[in-house]
């Protein structure tokens, strides 16, 4: 079992909540309240799980720059008032950030028994295994 400090678990429940204000706000056709608030509390319950300095230094990295410059662009437009255009700033900076986790967490959706199984079906492993490959560090 893992244990949490006080202001990680805090973080955790901030990113489930930012995750879930974002979704809902994608939902609601792209509500620019619900997608603002989703934004600025995920953001800021990364910054509370891993610590303020360590989000600065993964998001601050200089081959990181232009996946941090549509990310935070994109939150930056949502803010201002264009949702559609912000999300999708940010759903392409995101995949730019976290692509050097993506390799794990196919790892880990893999073992898990009934996803796993839909993951090895033909037409999609091909795609997953190509998702799977990172020629990125993290």
């Amino acid at each position: 079992m893992i244990s949490l400090t006080d202001s990680q678990k805090i973080g955790m429940g901030l990113t489930g909540f930012g995750v879930f204000f974002l979704f809902f706000g994608m939902i609601l056709f792209f509500d620019k309240a619900l997608l603002a608030i989703g934004n600025i509390l995920f953001v800021a319950g990364l910054a509370f799980v891993i610590g303020l300095e360590r989000t600065f230094r993964f998001f601050f990295q200089k081959h990181k720059m232009k996946a941090t410059s549509f990310f935070l662009g994109g939150i930056f437009v949502v803010l201002i008032g264009w949702p559609i255009i912000g999300v999708l700033l940010e759903i392409y900076g995101f995949f730019l950030l976290f692509r050097g986790f993506f390799p794990v967490v196919v790892g880990f959706i893999r073992r898990i028994p009934v996803l796993g199984s839909i993951l090895n079906l033909p037409f999609i492993s091909a795609y997953v295994d190509k998702v799977g490959e990172s020629n990125s560090m993290v």
